[in-house]
């Protein structure tokens, strides 16, 4: 009898059980009380108020959201009517949340406590992010097509140039040198874009087999600490637990390296650089074909994120298109890339961006009983099925 007293002493009460449940759900939760603080945040909602729940409840709700947000006027009207509302894209942007912060709300009175209601944002950003990402691998195919006829049109009159560059510069004066060494340098560097461009010309297929994502993390932050980011922290979040993305190894790889190069040349001038990369399983996020029952099931989240100024927001939507850069000297090539090799594997790649904290984030595809992953459909083939 004393051990069963013992074990329910032991158990865990019903609040603790219940917050152990709300920590579970993926979508941010809050409880706003009768005079509109925030009693209660889940994990998911400390993450994307960017204030643990402790600092949360010391302000009202209208101290985290924009001006005047319908959020508020919801929240009046559960109250009155003491019935549940649903808003859809609903935009909480602001300097606080970051720049793109789309959400649907579900806003429910809380049973037994008066006044006090229940906030559930589902962020619509991953939905419209991967309509952009199909638009991304669209313009990825046209860059193909340019690149094929690039290599036969241009390349072999570039080398006529060169040729004749050289031998001129054998009797050219000291002055008229430095001219011809002027063309035989641009003309390599055309040349280099092309070779580079031929890239997205390569339809072949890879080899693919269960990779270890940890084993290419570490792997890429070794060249880089090696290399060009020697000077600069990184830190690891990582889940043990994942299971092993079907992939070519290789091509994660050179994906994973573009990327810490992207964002160690971003934090060049930073005083406390950092570099974070971190993987995650994140259910729920699923590709349904058009026509057919079959779904894609994208639970695979693999992040590397940077505390550099951030990208500009005018150039964000268009990141991934070819010739697409912020650097001087950039060909806008490496990101396009990125998303070529990434929507190849199955998988999508987007980015959020604000001032000391952009995030380039990958979800791709499980490796299931090591048979292929097919590639996405082309735009206008699939709907987006995001489950609750």
């Amino acid at each position: 009898m004393s051990d069963h007293v013992q074990e329910d002493a032991n158990a865990p009460s019903v609040q603790d059980t219940a917050g152990m449940v709300l920590n579970a759900i993926q979508h941010p939760v809050i409880m706003v009380d009768e005079n509109g603080h925030v009693c209660f945040a889940n994990w998911e909602a400390e993450s994307f108020f960017a204030a643990s729940a402790t600092h949360l409840s010391r302000h009202k709700l209208d101290s985290f959201i924009p001006f005047g947000s319908p959020l508020l006027e919801l929240i009046d009207q559960v109250r009155e009517r003491k019935a549940p509302v649903n808003e859809y894209r609903v935009d909480l942007s602001s300097p606080r949340l970051g720049g793109d912060k789309l959400v649907d709300l579900y806003v429910a009175p809380v049973a037994g406590i008066p006044e006090n209601v229940v906030v559930v944002f589902q962020e619509r950003s991953m939905a419209d992010k991967i309509d952009r990402q199909l638009t991304h691998r669209a313009a990825a195919r046209s860059v193909t097509g340019l690149a094929s006829m690039l290599a036969h049109e241009i390349k072999n009159p570039l080398s006529g140039i060169r040729g004749a560059a050289q031998l001129l510069e054998m009797s050219a004066s000291d002055e008229d040198r430095a001219l011809t060494r002027l063309i035989r340098d641009e003309t390599d560097r055309i040349v280099s874009l092309v070779d580079r461009m031929e890239i997205f010309s390569d339809e072949r297929p890879v080899d693919r087999e269960p990779v270890n994502i940890h084993s290419v993390l570490d792997h890429v932050k070794a060249i880089a600490k090696a290399g060009f980011a020697r000077d600069i922290r990184f830190v690891e979040l990582y889940d043990p637990s994942l299971p092993p993305v079907y992939a070519n190894r290789d091509q994660l790889v050179q994906v994973f390296l573009n990327l810490v190069k992207n964002a160690a040349e971003a934090v060049a001038e930073v005083a406390d650089a950092e570099v974070v990369l971190t993987t995650a399983y994140r259910p729920g996020i699923k590709l349904s074909v058009a026509g057919t029952r079959e779904k894609i099931s994208l639970p695979l989240e693999f992040c590397v994120q940077d505390n550099g100024p951030g990208v500009p927001s005018d150039l964000l939507p268009h990141l991934f298109d070819p010739f697409i850069t912020t650097k001087t000297n950039g060909s806008g090539l490496g990101l396009a890339l990125v998303a070529k090799i990434v929507g190849g594997h199955g998988g999508i790649v987007e980015c959020d961006s604000q001032s000391r904290k952009t995030t380039f984030r990958i979800l791709m595809p499980a490796s299931r009983d090591a048979r292929p992953v097919e590639p996405l459909p082309p735009p206008g083939a699939v709907a987006l099925e995001q489950k609750d």
